[in-house]
């Protein structure tokens, strides 16, 4: 379910798709693929579980190390209360 979501937002194109290959997530991404709201998407960036970086005010969740942290969640448990 998770790895579906996290395809189907990779494979999101425009009309001119980018040359490269997308690297990071916004809060609002992560919001979206775990299906969280804003205030618990923007508590789990800040424990540090990935790593992230501002630009601009801007937060940017590494897509690789977000990732690792998915599928190791994915693979530990398969109901989680503590994120």
């Amino acid at each position: 379910m998770f790895e579906d979501k996290v395809a189907d937002l990779n494979r999101q194109t425009t009309t001119h798709p980018p040359s490269y290959e997308k690297r990071t997530y916004t809060v609002s991404e992560i919001q979206d693929i775990l299906g969280i709201g804003r205030n618990a998407a923007y508590a789990i960036v800040k424990k540090g579980y990935f790593s992230t970086v501002r630009i601009g005010g801007i937060i940017r969740i590494s897509k690789r190390s977000f990732d690792a942290w998915l599928d190791e969640k994915s693979k530990s448990c398969q109901v989680c209360d503590d994120t």
